[in-house]
């Protein structure tokens, strides 16, 4: 089928272009800038046509000559959002009639409960869903609740507020039930929503095999990252938009989206039927619990696996972990110390440099700065900083660095370093020889620290001013060798004959 994906830079669109594609399925992307999805992997397979939701000419040309166009556009964090959903959803509603599009499938918000004001953000959500299934094309929408998978914004919030605080006081809807659904789940229903029968026009409640309270979903979060068991106490004069003031503090989850999503949650958000199962089976191997779907969204952050550097640096097939496109208060807490410095010397020799740091050579810092943080280690039990390097010349991964394990080499560009202190979270360093036109190098250094719980960001916040002295003095003094060794090597390289004519 032709399908036109609204959303395409979203957190959902981003994720289901790719599935579509799998699928067999020729797709469109409508975005009000192509150059944001220049980069993504699938920008050549692909048309890509630039129109804004609002223009009603704009979707009129983006939706001609496809069968099923998805809806997946919300405009909340904007102000007067309900405005403008409405006016984009009208104006999609009738260009799909116009082109004779065969079907709109549209991702909304539990439908909201009769005998409760609706908040913003529902009542937008099922005021498009109206219009959408009043347009006279056949339309489906899936009604789902707080979707888990990192980039999520009810999943950050989430996971912020539960690694950030041990104990808190809550509004007393952290009892409210909630209906949890993995992203890959979401995604199998998006998927198949496109092919159901034409005579097919309607809403569908989906959902994840558990009914559980917010406070139910902290705690399991906390359990699966290893984080005590958190304290919630839940009080009455803790109003949504107290609420959501105290969200917009304690997480990067900005304001104006953590303001809606919380005022939602005063709704119960189960799904009250399962009349999707008719026309799609559960996904192979069932729906995702709630455990599994966290762990899914943790992989390969540095929150569960030890083997990647906390950053995403490539695009994955996992919808559940992060991608670029991702906002950027999204994913793990990490804190990064990054330093970039020109070097005058050639690459091989700034990684000779690299190479022999630590054990008799030092770290190029204030060495008792080094010895004090081994000594408080020890006091901890810890293994101290342990001097040593398993080999006095070359590394290879798995060796002992001190108090560092070299978790990675690249030889001639490449060191990273993973620390084996007792930390309130993880730690790496990285260093970098990176190559210049001009023969010579550039030093890159980035320290990474990934907290856990409260803790760690204390810990964080106050090492920080010793990290800037530390790192910064270290980035200079490995460039200052690294010139000077240049100087004493260069000209033997360039003339290997001439100690033998003196």
């Amino acid at each position: 089928m032709r399908c036109l994906v609204t959303g395409a830079t979203g957190y959902i669109g981003s994720r289901l272009v790719p599935r579509l594609l799998d699928g067999g399925h020729t797709v469109r992307c409508l975005t009000r800038s192509a150059a944001r999805l220049r980069d993504v992997p699938w920008a050549n397979d692909v048309e890509i046509v630039e129109g804004d939701l609002t223009d009603a000419p704009s979707v009129a040309r983006a939706v001609a000559g496809v069968d099923v166009v998805y809806y997946l556009v919300h405009s909340m964090g904007q102000p007067g959002f309900e405005k403008i959903d409405r006016v984009a959803a009208t104006n999609v509603a009738g260009a799909a009639r116009a082109a004779g599009v065969r079907r709109i499938v549209y991702l909304g918000g539990p439908e909201p409960e009769v005998d409760h004001p609706a908040s913003a953000h529902l009542r937008s959500r099922a005021e498009v869903a109206h219009i959408l299934l009043d347009s006279g094309v056949p339309t489906v929408v899936l009604r789902a609740a707080v979707i888990i998978g990192s980039g999520s914004a009810s999943f950050e919030m989430l996971r912020h507020l539960t690694e950030r605080l041990p104990a808190m006081v809550t509004p007393r809807w952290v009892h409210n039930p909630v209906q949890p659904l993995a992203i890959g789940d979401v995604l199998y229903y998006l998927v198949g929503s496109a092919t159901l029968p034409e005579g097919i026009s309607r809403a569908f409640d989906i959902g994840g095999p558990e009914v559980l309270s917010y406070g139910d979903m902290m705690r399991r979060y906390a359990a699966v990252v290893g984080l005590r068991r958190r304290l919630i106490i839940p009080v009455r004069p803790l109003t949504p938009r107290l609420s959501s003031h105290w969200v917009g503090l304690v997480t990067p989850v900005p304001a104006a989206i953590a303001k809606p999503l919380v005022a939602s949650l005063v709704h119960e958000a189960v799904a009250h039927e399962r009349d999707i199962t008719h026309h799609l089976p559960d996904p192979p191997g069932g729906l995702t619990r709630f455990d599994g779907a966290v762990r899914a969204a943790l992989a390969g952050t540095g929150e569960i696996d030890d083997n990647d550097l906390p950053v995403p640096e490539a695009w994955t097939a996992d919808p559940a972990r992060p991608l670029p496109t991702d906002p950027p208060w999204s994913g793990r807490s990490a804190y990064t110390e990054l330093r970039r410095r020109p070097v005058a010397a050639p690459p091989e020799v700034l990684w000779g440099v690299i190479e022999g740091i630590g054990g008799e050579q030092g770290w190029y810092s204030f060495p008792l700065a080094w010895s004090v943080r081994g000594w408080l280690d020890e006091l901890v039990g810890g293994v101290g900083l342990r001097p040593g390097r398993t080999h006095p010349h070359h590394l290879q991964a798995g060796d002992q660095l001190d108090f560092w394990r070299v978790e990675k080499i690249v030889p001639g560009r490449l060191l990273r370093l993973r620390a084996e202190m007792r930390l309130p979270g993880r730690a790496w360093l990285e260093m970098r020889a990176m190559p210049r036109p001009d023969g010579r190098a550039d030093y890159l250094q980035r320290a990474v620290f990934v907290p856990r719980g409260l803790a760690g960001h204390l810990y964080w916040a106050a090492v920080w001013p010793f990290h800037t002295l530390i790192f910064g003095g270290m980035a200079r003094n490995i460039a200052a060798t690294a010139a000077r060794n240049a100087v004493r090597t260069l000209p033997a390289i360039r003339n290997p004959y001439r100690r033998s004519r003196d």
